[in-house]
């Protein structure tokens, strides 16, 4: 209970990183077209696709050598080109949400370690493709992506939409080096830790929806994400504190956002309502062995999930029903167009 107090206490601060978040999409603008003016017309020839490419919506989170990625990886860019596609991303995410993006890459030299030498390992094999023409006015998106991390923005008229979202930790807690100790996504497994320890009586057994935890997020790399079964203990059904941590683990994956995305997704729940958003959990509820949980709402799914590599393995996606890849926001630009 000890545990659950202080996150509890945490709630306010993770709250407050709302003031300190930065990023428009009036900057992410200028640091689109900032990184496209710094490349070779060749470069930009496989940077840049069209809005409508299929690939807009292809994705994964493997290592580059399982599958392949659309645009240019920072490895094949100069220092200078490097430093402006992380521009584009630090832009586009909270100083948290930009903290882990590059810890998470950083895992990769610790992986090459680990694995004596593994060329697939290098903290320079993520992608960045741009769609359509960055602008206030428009349809245009773009994806950073690679090993455990994700990332797409759809910018229509000005709007963003911000999902998918995926980002791993391989190692979940690094257990050797300079680095040792260190868990990039510790408050996402934490705070679900907690909540599920606080469930009594009959909570024990609806959160419980199944005794071993998958061995992968159940959307995994699915193009378009679909409602998952409606299993766990509803928000309305949870005690005052236990509802508190569970906005705690939503506050935790929306923190990695900039406060004009969190404010979308913050709306989107507000509007369908927290009474309807439901808990659930797999496998262990500690740390021994594989452990999954799963946050769902009529609009959105986060998951969660900690299985491989003896549990020290983090797998973390957040998916929005009907706005990944912006589906909403073209839907509604072409209606209003025509």
């Amino acid at each position: 209970m000890s545990c659950m107090r202080n996150l509890l206490s945490m709630i306010p601060i993770i709250f407050l990183i709302n003031q300190a978040w930065c990023g428009t999409g009036d900057d992410m603008v200028k640091a689109a077209n900032k990184l496209l003016a710094g490349l070779t017309p060749d470069q930009r020839a496989q940077v840049t696709f069209e809005v409508n490419d299929t690939s807009r919506e292809i994705w994964h989170f493997l290592p580059v050598a399982s599958f392949d990625r659309f645009g240019l990886p920072l490895n094949e860019l100069s220092d200078a080109q490097d430093a402006l596609v992380l521009d584009l991303v630090k832009a586009s995410l909270s100083t948290e949400g930009f903290d882990k993006a590059t810890q998470i890459m950083s895992l990769e030299s610790i992986l090459k370690v680990m694995e004596n030498n593994a060329p697939s390992r290098d903290p320079q094999q993520y992608h960045i493709a741009v769609y359509g023409t960055p602008a206030t006015k428009g349809i245009w998106g773009w994806s950073f992506s690679g090993h455990h991390i994700s990332l797409h923005f759809t910018i229509v008229d000005g709007k963003i939409a911000s999902t998918p979202t995926f980002l791993g930790s391989n190692p979940g807690e690094v257990q050797q080096g300079d680095k040792k100790g260190l868990r990039v996504l510790v408050d996402e497994e934490e705070t679900g830790l907690a909540l599920v320890a606080s469930m009594t009586g009959d909570q024990k057994k609806k959160v419980m929806i199944a005794d071993k935890a998958p061995y992968e997020i159940f959307t995994a790399a699915e193009s378009q994400a679909k409602p998952l079964e409606n299993l766990g203990v509803k928000f309305s059904d949870m005690s005052s504190d236990q509802q508190k941590l569970l906005k705690a683990i939503v506050a935790e994956y929306v923190s990695c956002m900039p406060k004009e995305l969190a404010k979308v997704r913050m709306d989107k729940i507000d509007q369908s309502g927290w009474s309807n958003i439901v808990f659930g959990w797999a496998g262990v509820t500690d740390r021994s062995d594989g452990h999954y949980y799963r946050v769902q709402g009529p609009t959105f799914l986060i998951e969660f999930d900690n299985t491989q590599n003896n549990a020290n393995h983090v797998h973390t996606v957040w998916r929005d029903f009907n706005g990944d890849f912006g589906r909403d926001l073209i839907r509604q630009h072409y209606q209003t167009s025509h």
